[in-house]
């Protein structure tokens, strides 16, 4: 597949960019790759700036659902654009956002919108710590919340000790009140809940979509619940990539738990940038005005986004069943790449939960960060190669999630499968 026109782009692009991109795993470091430049999207698709046409399984990292330039959505931005596009300033779109996400969430009572997902896991930490007058967090190895200083750490030495910074630039005051435990691992969270009562929340992802999909084993969200409510510490879900995106209400309809505060992002504005959080109504009226809690932001609440996310969102509470079909059509993926997979002896495994999955090149179960890791990496560069080439875009990193938008039909479904049947054939010579 020729992609001279997005070499020649990357060449421009490393002059003036940091690694040529505005965002690191972009940039296809992760499998030894340069990446195509996109010229436009349509339905399941991504076409770039050399005519190749790609199905789209990265679907912006999960924000797309309906599927790329959805007329629907395209003719509701055309309207808000005449109106204007920012106004610094109350608009009665967001009381009806607002609506929309309290009425999808029983655990929010009040919401505040953000521009980005880590806008709103930032605000939420800030916030935890001024509910509660502590300073710990908890969060999971592998769990990504966005570059906030607090949250961008590794694992110090010991389960109870605490973190390191991940990046240069991140200061050691700020990391050692983050505490890393282990997904699926609830005695790891309570031996730095018993040992360290500074513990003002844990955040999580409760199906986490960063080091690809790794379901939460039964009862462990329970125990975590339960954890933070003898604590007293404050139960943060990051549901950035999960909410809408899995069921309506999120991973926490589907696992029967009321965290205190949500994080939310991608969906909820229909492809544009935006966040929010939300919880309970005495923590969220610990926020600025009413509360001591200072969080702002010119573009909150930007008309544009709410009402292309507003249109999504009814859309999705109208037409609840396309859950259903989504999952379908993931599991039906699933099972045709697992049977191929074995026919070749491929050492593979899927992890997936309604439209969201990620393949993992290993034999074992995948449950935590540690399994995750010991997936096979220069396979999966072989195989994320060889499906580029195949016109099959999944994530350039074997730890992502892959999405089936209500775009992907039974024609992409056909296509992908053969497409796999080519390139696992040729995996293991």
């Amino acid at each position: 597949m020729d992609r001279k026109r997005s070499h020649d782009l990357y060449g421009q692009a490393v002059q003036y960019m940091p690694g040529g991109v505005n965002s690191p795993v972009r940039a296809f470091q992760s499998v030894h790759d340069e990446p195509f430049y996109v010229k436009r999207g349509k339905g399941a698709y991504l076409y770039d700036v050399d005519g190749n046409s790609y199905l789209d399984y990265v679907s912006s990292w999960g924000a797309i659902i309906l599927g790329h330039a959805d007329d629907g959505v395209i003719n509701e931005v055309e309207q808000a654009v005449r109106d204007g596009t920012s106004f610094g300033a109350c608009h009665p779109y967001e009381i009806e956002m607002a609506k929309l996400l309290t009425g999808a969430f029983s655990s929010m009572e009040l919401v505040r919108l953000t521009s980005s997902g880590t806008e709103a896991t930032m605000s939420a930490i800030r916030l935890a710590r001024g509910f509660t007058g502590k300073s710990g967090v908890v969060k999971f190895r592998g769990c990504y919340h966005g570059h906030l200083d607090s949250l961008l750490v590794k694992a110090g030495s010991g389960l109870a000790t605490f973190g390191i910074p991940d990046s240069k630039g991140i200061l050691p005051d700020l990391a050692k009140h983050t505490f890393i435990a282990e997904f699926n691992n609830i005695e790891s969270v309570r031996a730095i809940v018993e040992r360290n009562k500074d513990i003002a929340c844990i955040i999580i992802e409760p199906v986490m979509g960063n080091m690809g999909v790794i379901l939460p084993e039964n009862g462990f969200l329970k125990e975590l619940a339960m954890i933070c409510k003898e604590s007293g510490a404050l139960l943060v879900f990051d549901e950035v990539i999960t909410g809408f995106r899995i069921a309506y209400g999120g991973a926490q309809q589907i696992y029967g738990i009321k965290p205190d505060i949500t994080c939310l992002g991608k969906i909820i504005g229909g492809g544009f940038p935006i966040g929010a959080f939300g919880g309970r109504r005495e923590i969220m009226e610990d926020l600025a005005p009413l509360g001591a809690v200072y969080q702002a932001g010119t573009l909150s609440g930007n008309p544009v986004a709410v009402r292309a996310g507003i249109y999504v969102l009814s859309y999705l509470k109208e037409h609840t069943e396309v859950y259903a079909m989504m999952r379908e059509r993931a599991d039906g993926l699933k099972a045709a790449m697992l049977e191929i997979a074995g026919q070749y002896k491929v050492p593979y495994t899927i992890n997936s939960i309604a439209g969201m999955f990620t393949g993992f090149f290993t034999e074992q179960d995948v449950r935590d960060y540690q399994s995750a890791s010991a997936a096979d990496r220069m396979i999966y560069e072989i195989f994320f190669k060889k499906m580029l080439d195949e016109g099959i875009f999944f994530a350039p990193s074997p730890f992502e999630a892959s999405f089936v938008t209500l775009s992907h039909g039974d024609k992409e479904m056909t296509r992908t499968v053969e497409a796999c049947k080519k390139v696992f054939k040729g995996l293991m010579s």
